[in-house]
């Protein structure tokens, strides 16, 4: 073959191959290109998007908090706050010193800023200080030449319009801390606030809302470039409690003055109207974040202002107790009404003395004027009678020694001692003794006020398991709905005891020779029944005792017994319960008696429209005759001379108990 025509073969032949390969090539790239701008095009460009685009939540608005009435008790507000973006800002220490003179912080506040500058890319802003006042916002415009870098921004803030009144039902809200941000995106932004106590906490979901959310172009370094779109949030739902805000802020102010707690409920629903611990504290310094000066003082203060002792302070009963050990008694049939005891001022068990509060006795003694008149060795013997176990069976009928189940966090139980308590919790057996001690409300019987006002409900209700509650509307989660009404099952007790049970606290109260007489509510309709109770907090010596036992005044505050008292009304138609405790205030009926009367006066005024409408027609009547008021008549009582010949002495002791003598030097009659 001709040597031209084999190389020209040859050529032919590559250049085929070239141009086959050149156009496979040309078809893979075009494929992939249509692959990558056609095919998955919408995907890149999202991924680009995503690039380019930055998604950020927003702060929804949080969920109004309001009383029975449309009362705000929990709000948002504007506010103004100073912020710092640090690329703005040739010399950061010289803007904090000019802006210190305007907007003062401690060395701590400025260390923490400091920190926060340089944690954080330069041209992100930092808070300075939430909550300005109007004359700082200016000062802070005035002087904005010589604070380069320094603005105000506008945001909602959290405002208790009664402040202190309401702060241990509120609650507070506070910065989300680092263990608590699981879950819900919202907890990772710097400026969200979650409720920490109170309603607040227990129902922060509901009240929370979801976030809303902001496109905007960011470059390389996170810069924001502009805002491209926004989509509101969805605010928080808005919660109705059973509180009368108003009444909430008188029964706060009645407690000014002293360490207490002091709760009304209504007996039928067992609405909350009123829940005030004193003292209290600042709950809007919680969401700006509390100074740590502040912070120690209230924890170092010996009354507890962080406490909220209406659920979690668990004291002796004391005579409140006593309504309990008469209906387990009347219950089990060991007593009658007519059952008497002979009271000298004291009980003697075996070689062990447990005195009365009244020094001298009270002589002969039925359940009426036990009551009555608070008689401790009349309880001596009825708890010896029915025994400590009954005893407690019938306190947790009555809710004592329970979780109650308010919708509040950090609720206690207290304690109701047995037998078989005692052995599980000491590994010891029970001494007759100590039922004793057990029988006015001392010794290992703990219980909180809230319990106390639960049991006052229940005995005035006719026997049914109220149960107490803050939020008028069924919570569930995130969502809130009408509440269906409620049904409480009775608690099994009958009627008759609890008759006679009340009509002895309508004594304490109403009938010459009562504990709590002199504080009795004179007003026609409006009258309430009670019972006393001084919790014991000290151990008297017999030594003490064959000198004198010293008087609560005599002693340092801390060392002086509690007050409690307890009462319904009005008497006849029971409504409200009340339980009141002040704190080393001495005796119930000095200390805690006038508190209780002031309250339920007070809200029979405001939520009873019976009394409420009488209380009119009288103002009216006297507008127009000017008469002279007159007294209101004292209640018939029995003459004692119906009553005593009918008693059943039961006094002969029994020889040498073992254990008698483990409390006795220290046991004072409770009688309040």
């Amino acid at each position: 073959m001709h040597p031209d025509i084999e190389r020209h073969r040859l050529f032919s032949r590559r250049a085929t191959i070239l141009v086959g390969g050149q156009a496979l090539m040309f078809a893979v790239l075009t494929w992939r290109l249509y692959d990558l701008q056609i095919v998955r095009g919408k995907r890149f460009k999202t991924l680009a998007d995503e690039n380019r685009i930055s998604l950020r939540l927003t702060i929804p608005p949080r969920g109004l908090i309001v009383d029975r009435l449309g009362r705000e008790v929990a709000a948002n507000q504007q506010e103004f706050r100073a912020v710092i973006v640090a690329e703005r800002i040739k010399d950061i220490r010289h803007t904090l010193r000019v802006l210190e003179d305007i907007i003062k912080f401690d060395r701590v506040e400025r260390a923490r800023i400091l920190k926060e500058l340089r944690r954080r890319p330069r041209f992100v802003p930092v808070a300075i200080r939430r909550s300005l006042s109007w004359e700082q916002v200016a000062q802070v415009e005035v002087n904005a030449p010589d604070l380069p870098g320094v603005y105000i921004e506008q945001g909602l803030a959290r405002r208790y319009p009664y402040g202190q009144a309401t702060a241990h039902v509120i609650g507070y809200v506070a910065a989300v801390e680092e263990k608590e941000q699981k879950g819900d995106p919202l907890l990772q932004l710097p400026d969200f606030r979650i409720g920490k106590n109170g309603i607040e906490r227990s129902y922060d979901l509901a009240l929370r809302g979801h976030a809303g959310a902001r496109q905007v172009e960011i470059n390389a370094h996170g810069r924001v470039i502009r805002e491209l779109s926004r989509k509101p949030g969805t605010a928080g739902k808005n919660l109705v409690l059973t509180i009368d805000a108003e009444l909430q802020k008188f029964t706060a102010e009645r407690l000014k003055e002293v360490s207490g707690a002091a709760v009304v409920m209504d007996v039928h629903t067992g609405d909350v109207l009123a829940l005030a611990s004193s003292p209290a504290f600042d709950p809007e310094v919680f969401g700006e974040g509390i100074d740590r000066k502040l912070w120690r003082q209230y924890l170092s203060n010996p009354k507890a202002p962080m406490t909220n002792k209406v659920i979690a302070g668990q004291y002796a009963p004391g005579s409140t107790f006593k309504m309990i050990v008469a209906l387990a008694a009347l219950e089990a049939g060991v007593i009658t009404p007519h059952t008497g005891f002979h009271c000298p001022g004291f009980k003697q068990l075996g070689n062990a003395r447990f005195h009365c509060w009244k020094r001298g006795g009270h002589g002969m003694v039925a359940l009426h004027r036990g009551i009555k008149q608070s008689c401790d060795v009349y309880f001596y013997n009825v708890a010896l009678k029915v025994g400590v176990d009954r005893i407690a069976a019938m306190a947790h009928k009555f809710g004592l020694g329970e979780i109650v189940g308010l919708d509040l966090p950090g609720e206690r139980k207290g304690s109701i001692p047995s037998t078989a308590w005692k052995m599980r919790a000491m590994k010891q057996p029970w001494y007759p003794g100590e039922t004793l001690v057990a029988g006015i409300g001392q010794g290992y019987v703990l219980s909180t006020p809230l319990q106390l006002a639960v049991m006052t409900a229940r005995i005035a209700n006719g026997g049914f398991a109220v149960t107490p509650r803050l939020a008028r509307d069924d919570v569930d989660g995130r969502e809130i709905g009408p509440r269906a009404k409620q049904t409480f099952k009775p608690i099994g007790v009958s009627k008759k005891s609890l008759d006679l049970v009340k009509k002895a606290m309508i004594a304490v109260t109403n009938e010459p020779g009562g504990t709590a007489y002199w504080t009795r509510i004179t007003d026609k309709g409006m009258w309430m029944a009670g019972k006393t109770g001084t919790s014991q907090v000290r151990r008297i010596t017999k030594a003490e005792r064959a000198t004198g036992v010293k008087k609560n005044k005599d002693l340092p505050w801390e060392l002086r017994d509690h007050a409690l008292f307890v009462a319904f009304a009005p008497h006849d138609a029971p409504r409200f319960a009340c339980a009141v405790i002040v704190e080393h205030g001495g005796g119930g009926s000095r200390a805690a008696a006038p508190v209780a009367k002031d309250i339920l006066m007070e809200t029979q005024k405001r939520l009873n429209p019976t009394v409420a409408l009488k209380g009119a027609e009288k103002k009216a009547a006297a507008a127009d005759t000017k008469p002279q008021a007159q007294p209101p008549a004292k209640p018939k009582s029995k003459p004692k001379s119906k009553l005593e010949p009918k008693l059943k002495p039961q006094l002969k002791p029994k020889p040498n108990p073992q254990g008698a003598t483990r409390r006795a030097d220290g046991v004072t009659g409770s009688g309040g």
